[in-house]
């Protein structure tokens, strides 16, 4: 037993130094700042991949699922209540909810202690502009949509006009 304790040791010892041979990158191996410049950018294949997931089913089920827990803790500490909604929380919801409802939309949302709330950035087409303030206003506490989005042009409508 002697022997057999020491031999344990050394093993498990030995096995955790061969793991940590290579380690895994933490947020330790994070830039600092958003100034720091990125090392190496993904590849377009990696790029692809992380906008399909975005706007996949899956990840619109997920962000609506998240809406209604947080709707959920309103009515829980709020007594149900519209008012008093914190203004981080107005503009998280309504994030989702245009994100999960508006593919390859580029939104913002800034969002004021009354529910009032300010959508900014573009979208791809017109009816996804029509979309915004119903969808906005489907998040509870929101009182008032000041849509400032805009459609962008596509590429080859911007080329086309240089042209000419």
């Amino acid at each position: 037993m002697k022997k057999l304790t020491p031999f344990l040791i050394s093993c498990v010892l030995l096995f955790g130094a061969a793991a940590c041979q290579d380690p895994a990158k933490t947020s330790a191996d994070a830039p600092e700042t958003a100034a720091t410049p990125v090392s190496q950018a993904p590849s377009p294949q990696a790029t692809e991949a992380a906008l399909n997931d975005a706007q996949s089913e899956v990840r619109r089920n997920q962000l609506n699922a998240d809406i209604r827990a947080r709707e959920q803790r309103n009515n829980a500490f709020n007594d149900g209540k519209a008012t008093n909604r914190n203004e981080d929380n107005l503009e998280s919801e309504v994030r989702s909810k245009l994100e999960a409802n508006i593919p390859n939309g580029h939104l913002t949302v800034d969002a004021s202690d009354n529910g009032a709330v300010t959508v900014s950035g573009t979208v791809t087409n017109k009816d996804q502009l029509a979309k915004i303030e119903p969808l906005a206003k489907q998040i509870k506490g929101v009182t008032t949509v000041v849509n400032k989005a805009t459609v962008a042009q596509s590429k080859t409508e911007g080329t086309g006009n240089q042209a000419q």
